[in-house]
């Protein structure tokens, strides 16, 4: 899937949550794990993902690790190497690298994609600059 493609997919999907999970799952191959965290007072709880099994950290203290530090500071997080990141939450022993896109609403952040890959330092500047565009079609359905 190219890029455009996923970005058409999700601007006419019905419910593009799910649609962005199910086309960067689906569409990615070095996409081992997607979900979409929103937030919820002053935690991020797991919302819609896909993946070969479910995460134990279905709800994460925002500034906690690195998907809680992309929410405190509303920057994409790009980790190449999970085990030399502390901040990093294990969630599967396969995981590599990570990398985290605040999804922001009116200024604010809202939510996040988190990606994990089973490959080390997966996710390049074109990964960045393509979710960051996911999130800004996301940020103005999600409603929190």
């Amino acid at each position: 899937m190219t890029h455009d493609e996923a970005l058409a997919a999700i601007s006419n999907a019905d419910d593009p949550l799910a649609a962005a999970v199910d086309a960067l799952q689906n569409g990615f191959e070095h996409y081992s794990w997607v979900g979409i965290y929103l937030v919820e007072g002053d935690d991020l709880v797991l919302g819609p993902w896909q993946g070969p099994e479910a995460t134990e950290h279905v709800r994460i203290p925002v500034g906690q690790g690195v998907c809680g530090a992309a929410a405190a500071s509303g920057q994409t997080e790009i980790v190449d190497d999970v085990n030399a990141d502390p901040r990093y939450l294990s969630c599967f022993p396969s995981t590599r690298s990570e990398i985290v896109v605040p999804i922001a609403n009116d200024g604010r952040v809202v939510g996040e994609i988190d990606i994990d890959s089973d490959r080390p330092a997966a996710f390049t500047e074109e990964d960045r600059s393509f979710l960051e565009r996911v999130a800004e079609l996301l940020g103005p359905v999600v409603h929190r």
